[in-house]
């Protein structure tokens, strides 16, 4: 039975998409990598478009069809952290400027998981993302999309763009510890998370 719930909980909509972002890392690295023309660019930037617009769609179909799950809640912020990873250690390589964004953004994400594995401990798991966070994801998603498409942007713009990130990631990194801190409000036992979800 237990195995039965766990395939059932696991192979949704949501985390098949959740998945295919995953896949998709790979692929955006070795064209990025690899390119030599402004069509390998363009095509890298779209290859992170359709992450981002399948990020979009399968958290509307998890709340619309009711397909929100513990793995899924797992799963989505990984495929979201890794592909922002990868595309920020990637422009780094083209873009220097930029490494303190990345070291900010990996700290910030290995605070995150060690406090949520501690909160999980507990019993307890953030209920979703802080809206700060959400921003933050949004814009400098954007961003990067658009320093991986326009790779001869004036150094003046790719230097503003690191101080917005940077700026916005910090306010997130601030917000997300002292709710783990404190304990916020949208840190509930997890029976309670699933139940509200069932």
């Amino acid at each position: 039975m237990f195995i039965k719930d766990w395939k059932k909980d696991f192979f949704t909509i949501p985390n098949m998409l959740s998945l295919f972002r995953l896949l998709l890392i790979p692929v955006y690295i070795i064209i990025y990598l690899n390119a030599d023309a402004d069509i390998d660019y363009y095509i890298a930037g779209g290859i992170l478009a359709v992450s981002c617009l399948t990020d979009m769609i399968d958290g509307q179909i998890a709340r619309h069809f009711n397909m929100i799950s513990t793995i899924g809640k797992i799963l989505d912020p990984l495929a979201d952290k890794v592909t922002q990873f990868s595309l920020i250690v990637c422009l780094v390589i083209k873009y220097p400027v930029l490494i303190p964004l990345m070291v900010l953004f990996f700290i910030k994400e290995v605070f995150q998981l060690v406090a949520g594995l501690l909160t999980l401990r507990k019993g307890q798991m953030l209920t979703g993302a802080l809206i700060t966070g959400k921003i933050s994801t949004a814009v400098l998603f954007v961003s990067l999309i658009v320093l991986v498409m326009f790779p001869t942007m004036d150094p003046v713009a790719v230097n503003v763009i690191m101080v917005v990130d940077t700026v916005l990631l910090l306010v997130s990194f601030v917000h997300y510890a002292v709710t783990y801190f404190t304990h916020g409000s949208m840190i509930q036992k997890l029976e309670q998370s699933e139940e509200e979800n069932a």
